[in-house]
């Protein structure tokens, strides 16, 4: 798809030279630097295991006693990697990999020579991150970029995620069908995984397959050790780049599989505009169909029909009183988790929570050699809007349909880095925003890392949210640029970023909620590792950061110089202490800082004449987990603003509380096959006293889902 005309229109010299320097950069990206005496040491040769054929039926009930585990282990843990640096494992984790032609399986059996101090909870998956677990992780297409990611604790509770070597970032919100269990022992647990090859995405080969692998187990006792199958350098720039390789899978293929979601949500909700008024109801009963098709091995092409996108628990409550900016929330909707790894960008261009309640969509994502490539298009039947500025964002809505595309390819090159595009449009009624770029990754040597963003927009709004919103008539065209350095040793970080974006830049399928200005950023940081043995601290750093920010005009917005230092201690403890020293301005107005934040306190200023306000939030949440399926789950998150009303420059109340409850049952058989039934309500007033608040609204709802792999 071309960039809309104009979108670009200008501007064919910079990016003539932004070319060449990408170019001149790629053909550097492997080159390699003369390294130091400190400087993270050349990752160790790969090692090459093979997985066995299975010996007849395996059941997972996390019992170790088919034929498939009864021989030697295909391998099994024997560094600890975090926080012992390589140095030799504490205990004994044993690894067996086996398939057939449906499933990769996988049983480990983890000793312990203090079986009882073993923690194991029944838990949600994706919940259990503070347990005893071991898992997998797998790069199927044996490129060292994206990797699938299986953990499983004690009792057999699932953690799946997406690891991206790009960004390098973990994405738990993906989820995959596949089964496990767990049990413990007298001499400390075994878990079992059946992961059906339907559930992965991998190169259709003749023979036998070889892919990237490593395997971990998370050992928390004194510290919180992680023990690995491969060696991990310290300061090294990538993390699957030091994976070994598993071979085998011979007549092994994902297949063509077809997986179908029907959904039923109903909803019984009633509302009221004030205290003594009577509620206004509505029901409504939605059935929705989402279908996955694996059109090669490697290709998935997704659609949905009035697709499942219902929330069935609270977004993760945050303080919105006084901020300057939009707050984030993150994507849970499964029909946008699918290859959602490759829309990511630093700068955030796609952020698909403004895709707000589409009719349907479109999804396809794959790869096929070094290329990598991802396409969405939805119909969505609300147009939401978020008008950055440079010191503050606008939240703003049209009555109207729009049509959302992003289309976005990378490229892998050499060295662990890539280069890749990215297009995406929203199309509406007298309004349209169209967004074009590229990205690059260059990695040199073990430590060496640059990353370039550079985009352009083209951006049409109606009359109404010119005049609203005080945008200026016409077409608005800006750009964003973004540029990074950083460089790692075995005990050091230094890093350089710098950003600039433009007054009229826009993406309005991303989550960009500030324009107009340029920033730099820099940090460096030493940190020291305990000698092996040594159990009073586990790890120190100390370090400071800098950031300095300006409009588009050179006024400034925030100067900080910030120091801080983190230690972690015995039994897990941990302390952080950050110093920000530096002014921040407001609409011309220089404010003061100096604030010191130790754990996760946050402290809020005063102005002149007092405490401008004082906002608590509150967020309880109690859960009672039935079985590894089962859970009731109750949520209340309580806020409470007090102002001081003589200090505004415009009338405000004095108080002001918010209250809402969600009680929910939730029976999942897997991400897909689920039961959820809830109440939710909501509270609100200008009174400190809870008894005094008002219900304003009040819902009951039920979703049924199930998922049918052909």
């Amino acid at each position: 798809m071309r960039p809309a005309p104009g979108l670009l229109k200008g501007r064919s010299m910079r990016s003539r030279g932004l070319c060449a320097v990408v170019f001149l950069l790629s053909l550097g990206a492997t080159a390699e630097v003369p390294p130091t005496a400190d400087e993270a040491p050349a990752g160790p040769a790969k090692r090459t295991y093979e997985a066995r054929l299975a010996d007849g039926e395996v059941a997972v009930d996390g019992r170790l006693d088919e034929p498939t585990w009864a021989g030697e282990p295909t391998f099994t843990l024997d560094y600890e990697t975090y926080p012992g640096d390589n140095v030799a494992a504490p205990v004994e984790t044993e690894v067996w990999i086996a398939y057939d032609l449906r499933h990769l399986y996988v049983g480990m059996r983890a000793h312990d020579p203090e079986p009882e101090k073993i923690r194991a909870r029944l838990r949600d998956r994706d919940a259990a991150f503070q347990d005893d677990f071991v898992g997998v992780v797998l790069d199927t297409f044996n490129d060292e970029r994206r990797a699938f990611e299986f953990f499983v604790n004690p009792l057999g509770v699932q953690m799946d995620l997406v690891r991206n070597d790009v960004t390098g970032s973990e994405d738990e919100s993906w989820d995959a069908l596949w089964d496990s269990a767990g049990r413990l022992t007298e001499a400390g647990y075994e878990v079992e995984m059946a992961i059906p090859f339907s559930s992965l995405r991998f190169p259709r080969t003749e023979g036998v397959q070889t892919w990237g692998i490593d395997a971990l187990r998370i050992w928390p006792r004194d510290q919180r050790r992680r023990l690995g199958l491969n060696e991990l350098p310290r300061g090294r720039n990538c993390y699957l780049c030091s994976g070994s390789k598993l071979i085998g899978f011979a007549g092994v293929t994902p297949g063509r599989n077809l997986e179908l979601a029907p959904t039923l949500t109903a909803t019984d909700a009633s509302a009221r505009s004030g205290a003594g008024e009577p509620f206004a109801g509505t029901d409504d009963q939605e059935l929705g169909l989402t279908v996955r098709w694996g059109v090669t091995p490697a290709t998935t092409l997704g659609a949905a029909l009035n697709p499942d996108f219902s929330q069935v628990e609270a977004d993760a409550a945050q303080l919105s009183v006084n901020t300057q900016f939009a707050l984030f929330f993150p994507e849970k909707r499964p029909f946008f988790l699918e290859g959602a790894d490759l829309f990511d960008t630093r700068i955030g261009a796609v952020y698909t929570r403004n895709v707000a309640d589409p009719d349907w969509g479109v999804k396809l994502t794959g790869k096929s050699g070094r290329s990598a490539y991802g396409a969405v298009v939805a119909r969505d039947t609300r147009t939401n809007l978020l008008i950055p500025g440079s010191q503050g964002s606008q939240l703003a809505f049209l009555e109207e349909e729009n049509t959302s595309t992003v289309l976005r390819y990378r490229r892998d090159l050499s060295g662990s880095s890539a280069l890749g595009g990215l297009v995406t449009s929203r199309e509406g009624d007298g309004y349209h925003n169209r967004l074009a770029g590229i990205d690059g990754l260059f990695r040199w040597g073990e430590g060496g890392t640059f990353r370039l963003e550079l985009l352009g927009s083209e951006t049409a709004y109606p009359e109404a949210i010119q005049a609203r919103h005080g945008q200026r008539e016409g077409s608005l065209e800006g750009t964003a640029a973004r540029v990074g350095f950083q460089r790692q040793t075995r005990s050091s970080t230094a890093s350089l970023v710098y950003n600039d974006v433009s007054d009229d830049f826009r993406a309005d399928l991303g989550f960009i909620p500030q324009a107009g200005y340029r920033k730099g950023y820099g940090l460096v940081e030493r940190y020291w590792f305990a000698d092996e043995g040594e159990r009073r601290w586990s790890r120190m750093t100390v370090g400071a950061e800098s950031t300095w920010t300006y409009d588009r005009d050179g006024e400034p917005l925030q100067q900080q110089v910030a120091p801080y230092f983190r230690f972690s201690g015995p039994r897990q403890s941990f302390v952080h202490a950050y110093l920000g020293l530096g002014p921040s301005w407001f609409n011309g107005r220089e404010l003061d800082r100096a604030f010191v934040v130790y754990g996760e306190l946050q402290a809020t200023p005063d102005v002149d004449g007092g405490r401008l306000y004082t906002a608590n939030l509150t967020d309880f949440r109690a859960s009672y987990q039935l079985n590894v399926r089962t859970f009731v789950r109750l949520v209340t998150q309580y806020f409470d603003l007090e102002r001081d009303p003589a200090l505004y420059t415009f009338p405000t109340e004095e108080h002001a509380s918010r209250l809402a409850n969600q009680l929910l049952f939730s029976y999942k058989v897997n991400p897909q096959t689920v039961v959820f039934l809830g109440y939710s309500d909501r509270f609100l007033g200008e009174e400190r006293s809870i008894d005094r608040l008002a219900q304003t609204d009040r819902t009951l709802f039920l979703k049924l889902g199930y998922a049918l792999v052909l």
